[in-house]
């Protein structure tokens, strides 16, 4: 895209105060990132790297625990994380990872996938990664400070959580009775929780063909349901795809129960009250007339 040469300056120099040295006419921005701005930029010496520019002051503590966690959970997996040598309040800085992303949004909002789907080779590497990193010892990254929630809080969380959204939006009663009648069914819920990324879609995933070689954005890390990494592919796949995907998490270690993917339709379903839960946070006009078309589509 293209960019104003003011944004551009205001990047170099922010880089060169933390002692790297990019040029100019290769900095390319995204700025759909909630709430980082993020920039891809080539430094003098001909190496790439991704700089995240801080949107909001709120952002900073949260920050730190993603760059404890990063440093933890890296030795534990054969994909690549990103590895901030800069870390500061107003610029995180990473040498570019290998691979492409599975997932672009185009200059009309519309998403552009990048490899299939529906692959067995996709349903092998996201089940590795997925079984790998489920698999960690928590007490290998708690020291963090990332959130860990038993499965009694898990649950308790999402009550509470579409209980606040309820209570502040105009939520459709098909979704209200829905969330009702999962939240009360012992069948749907995890007995154990994992480490977990939170947010494993493919804008996140760097891939070779329909390899995963990176995964990107650790901010939402934490110890709690394993479904919040498969609800999205859930949503994305025939149900053959996801249950090989399954199979192969199971075969490396990863553990299900009886309605884990039923779980994860549910899980998904309530999007539209995480994106509630943000409008409130931002008070944003745009990002709260969102959230009541999602949370009630029919009005």
């Amino acid at each position: 895209m293209q960019i104003d040469s003011s944004v551009t300056t205001t990047i170099r120099e922010l880089a060169q105060s933390h002692g790297l040295d990019v040029v100019p006419e290769t900095i390319r921005v995204n700025e759909l990132g909630l709430d980082f701005q993020v920039a891809i930029a080539e430094a003098v010496d001909g190496r790439s790297w991704v700089l995240r520019i801080l949107r909001r002051p709120d952002v900073t503590d949260r920050a730190a625990v993603e760059g404890r966690f990063l440093h933890a959970i890296a030795p534990h997996l054969s994909v690549e994380v990103p590895d901030w040598r800069i870390h500061a309040e107003d610029l995180i800085a990473y040498p570019l990872l290998p691979g492409e992303p599975g997932l672009t949004i185009d200059d009309q909002g519309r998403p552009q996938w990048h490899f299939d789907v529906e692959s067995a080779e996709y349903a092998r590497s996201l089940g590795d990664f997925l079984a790998e990193l489920h698999t960690v010892d928590p007490a290998a990254v708690r020291h963090s400070g990332i959130a860990e929630h038993s499965p009694a809080e898990v649950r308790q969380r999402k009550r509470d959580d579409i209980a606040r959204v309820v209570a502040e939006f105009d939520v459709a009663r098909s979704l209200r009775e829905r969330w009702a009648a999962w939240l009360d069914d012992d069948t749907f819920w995890p007995t154990f929780t994992t480490v977990t990324h939170g947010e494993v879609y493919p804008a996140h995933q760097l891939m070779d063909g329909a390899k995963n070689l990176s995964i990107l954005d650790w901010t939402t890390a934490a110890i709690g349901d394993p479904a919040r990494d498969f609800m999205f592919h859930h949503s994305s796949v025939s149900a053959q795809a996801f249950d090989a995907t399954i199979r192969r998490y199971v075969d490396k270690g990863g553990r299900v129960w009886p309605k884990f993917a039923e779980h994860c339709g549910e899980l998904f379903s309530t999007s539209p009250v995480e994106l509630g839960l943000y409008a409130l946070q931002t008070g944003d006009d745009e990002h709260l007339d969102a959230a009541r078309a999602q949370l009630n589509p029919n009005d």
